[in-house]
């Protein structure tokens, strides 16, 4: 993996951690954590997307958006886990 690709990875998770955390719970949660959340919003909607038939394109809006959506379907999980125990 080169360099520009994972600086567009950092960005993406960042951009989208961010405005997940804006959407759910009102506030984001940190650079790192924005990241991180933005992250694995970004493989939980490339997993799950396409087999709801949702492809966005390959543009860097398109990833952002994606990763906003598994980010946002990941924090409300995580508000549901928290919220049974």
């Amino acid at each position: 993996m080169d360099p520009q690709s994972i600086i567009a990875w950092l960005v993406v998770g960042a951009i989208a951690g961010w405005l997940a955390g804006l959407l759910v719970q009102g506030a984001g949660f940190g650079l790192i954590g924005d990241i991180v959340i933005g992250i694995i919003g970004a493989v939980i909607a490339g997993a799950l997307l396409p087999r709801l038939g949702i492809e966005l394109g390959p543009s860097l809006v398109a990833a952002i958006i994606d990763a906003v959506i598994g980010a946002v379907i990941l924090l409300l999980i995580v508000k549901l886990l928290r919220r049974a125990v």
